[in-house]
């Protein structure tokens, strides 16, 4: 076990299963050049460093840099996987799906089920997400409830160095296409990763704190401000249980309800836009599966629904963080039933 950052422990995954299986191969926009770069062989990986020293190790073959096309390369992506390669494709900003989404969602996503289970499509794509590091709107954006829509896709999102490199191995090793996101404002955060190779499985969540007042589920760099949340809450003595789901598909429904059983209450922090969100989702299976459970209204805590500012300001207070978490879980903390909810407000 090693101090590592996220962007190291990505790093990690990706060379540990390249040196594991040469089916294992990298591409994607400047993986191995970049402006300035003195040849062929420098490793300049990608626009943050993450696939940095891949291409001396592994060599052209297996290290490819792509035009700047990404329905070509996405597609190829595609292509490699359904004939016995296993591809970890970079697009390098979620916000650029539009230009492959038909690739992702018509043909990757569908291949299994068109074929009667008989093809399989090992392809990860590795994207970056969400705001708070200053690249405007065109860059910014949290669009893992997108992909998490479409059947026949996997979605992960990482909270930590150690999460990312179980969860990107446990990805490449999958039969089944997967979208990971990284949180490009994450990059630098340090955690303990344990050197060697190993695995998390999809589909079930870890609980980061625990407490009998509230649950608070929060995706990726959420979890974080859960966390902090969860703790300064712990002071004035409201115990929250954080429930980091690490996959939106598939979800781990079960740990969700089961903890909303035990607390009663409920809040969801989402970095993604609030219409058609995880939040919303999140609240509608809640709602759904253990309303009976309920002491108080379910909260959500989201950005607002509008582009991410380039105005650093603005940026700032669009990004739910700390405070907004433990205001939200003030608001239901001494409301003891819906019913009670409904007799104040004159609907019994």
């Amino acid at each position: 076990m090693a101090k590592k950052t996220y962007r190291q422990a990505i790093n990690e995954a990706i060379a540990s299963e390249m040196r594991r299986d040469p089916r294992v191969i990298v591409m994607g926009e400047d993986n191995a050049g970049g402006t300035a770069a003195p040849g062929e062989d420098d490793a300049w990986g990608g626009v943050l460093g993450v696939t940095k020293g891949l291409r001396p190790e592994f060599g052209a073959e297996r290290v490819m840099d792509t035009p700047i096309s990404e329905s070509a390369f996405i597609g190829a992506a595609v292509g490699a996987a359904a004939t016995g390669l296993r591809p970890v494709a970079e697009l390098m900003f979620v916000d650029f799906m539009g230009v492959c989404f038909d690739q992702i969602f018509n043909q990757a996503a569908k291949f299994r089920y068109m074929f009667g289970g008989r093809a399989i499509t090992p392809l990860v794509i590795r994207t970056m997400y969400g705001a708070g590091f200053r690249a405007a709107s065109q860059h910014s954006q949290c669009l893992y409830p997108l992909f998490t829509h479409i059947p026949g896709l996997k979605v992960v999102v990482p909270s930590s160095p150690y999460e990312a490199k179980g969860l990107l191995i446990q990805a490449i090793r999958d039969d089944n296409p997967v979208i990971f996101f990284e949180h490009k404002a994450m990059y630098d955060e340090i955690g303990d990763v344990p050197d060697g190779s190993y695995t998390i499985p999809f589909g079930e969540a870890n609980i980061t704190r625990e407490g009998r007042d509230v649950t608070i589920v929060a995706f990726g760099r959420m979890v974080n401000f859960a966390n902090e949340a969860a703790d300064e809450l712990k002071r004035s003595g409201i115990g929250a249980t954080v429930i980091d789901p690490r996959t939106t598909s598939p979800l781990d429904t079960l740990t969700i309800i089961e903890s909303v059983a035990e607390t009663g209450r409920l809040v969801v922090v989402d970095e993604s836009s609030p219409r058609c969100s995880m939040a919303a989702d999140i609240a509608r299976l809640v709602a759904e599966e253990a309303f009976d459970s309920l002491k108080a209204p379910i909260r959500t805590v989201t950005p607002p629904h509008t582009p991410v500012p380039f105005s650093p300001v603005l940026e700032d207070l669009y990004i739910p963080n700390a405070a907004r978490i433990v205001a939200a879980v003030r608001s239901i903390a001494a409301v003891r039933s819906v019913k009670a909810v409904r007799s104040a407000i004159g609907q019994e």
